[in-house]
């Protein structure tokens, strides 16, 4: 199988884990003009499989070391297999209540709260799990996006003149998927030898079949999870299977593509996580929170004629998350 092994390339491939991360849901922006969200879920997950199978059978069976994807997965053991395909449902639940946060209150609020909380508490969970990297730098990276945070609730509030209820639910909504996206990354990694990628030990994974499993966890678990959401919406009018199957191609397509890009991020961040540390490589990814505020702000406009006040909060958010990631890198060097 292919690994990483130069520390340089292992952050390389989590500032694209952090890209796509904070990428994906500009396919639901796109969708979401005429494609309910629940709707647009479904493919993104069937992406996201797609995606994992694609990189098991070639990335995850080439190369000289370690094990082959159907060796690898032959010898798992029941423990490690059930934790990644756990992980899978937590992020599922996770990512589907992100996306109804997204709907409710936009990308520049949902992200930076959710994923934003998520960062802070998934860092602090995958160290405990694998103590890698300068403990100072590490917390001192994660302190200031905490401040990120606060300043991007502040920038919301100033933005909105009176409390919504939906604004209200949104902001909440994005809270609890904070809780839970900060979980299930710990799942996954425990299944996987991240101390010796080239002889992974007996009836441990690799991070292919890791991730090939925590995809089948979203997988199954949708077919609960969405089911119920598109009977009892949490924003909107119920919806069902009959209006997803007639829905256009394109608008398939739009939601498979978001669900290809996210998992190419999160197969590289898992990648990288043997040589980075779960831990900075966790917070690398999440650091998504950035790149889809940016998106929310320049390309979707949400604060479009932002005031002077506004502006100072989401141009000092932006400084404290780089300097955060900063610190974050230098403390796996």
């Amino acid at each position: 199988m292919y690994i990483v092994d130069h520390y340089s390339l292992a952050v390389f491939f989590c500032v694209i884990t952090m890209l796509c991360w904070g990428s994906w849901a500009n396919t639901q922006k796109l969708a979401g003009r005429s494609w309910r969200y629940e709707f647009f879920y479904w493919d993104y997950v069937l992406g996201v499989v797609f995606f994992s199978v694609v990189s098991a059978f070639t990335l995850g069976s080439s190369g000289e070391h370690g094990r082959g994807f159907i060796e690898d997965l032959a010898q798992a053991d029941a423990v490690h297999l059930w934790s990644a395909f756990l992980g899978g449902i937590i992020f599922n639940a996770a990512n589907i209540l992100l996306s109804t946060a997204i709907s409710l209150v936009g990308m520049a609020v949902a992200f930076p709260v959710g994923i934003g909380l998520a960062l802070v508490l998934g860092v602090i969970i995958n160290y405990w799990g694998s103590q890698k990297g300068d403990p100072l730098f590490i917390f001192l990276g994660v302190a200031l996006i905490v401040l990120a945070i606060v300043l991007n609730a502040l920038a919301y509030r100033a933005k909105e003149k009176t409390k919504s209820s939906s604004s209200v639910k949104g902001l909440l909504v994005a809270l609890i998927a904070g809780v839970l996206m900060s979980l299930f990354y710990r799942f996954v990694a425990s299944g996987i030898d991240l101390e010796n990628l080239v002889s992974p030990a007996s009836g441990k994974m690799t991070s292919y079949t890791a991730v090939f499993i925590f995809s089948f966890g979203i997988l199954i678990s949708n077919v609960v999870f969405n089911t119920l959401l598109m009977r009892y919406p949490l924003n909107g009018e119920p919806v069902s299977y009959r209006q997803y199957f007639h829905g256009q191609f394109s608008w398939h397509l739009i939601g498979v593509l978001g669900g290809l890009i996210w998992s190419l991020g999160n197969v590289l961040n898992f990648i990288a996580a043997g040589v980075a540390g779960p831990a900075i490589s966790y917070g690398l990814g999440q650091g998504a929170t950035l790149v889809s505020a940016l998106w929310g702000v320049f390309i979707w406009k949400e604060f479009k004629n932002a005031d002077t006040k506004k502006t100072l909060y989401l141009v000092s958010m932006f400084l404290f998350f780089i300097v955060g990631l900063g610190l974050l890198i230098i403390a796996g060097t």
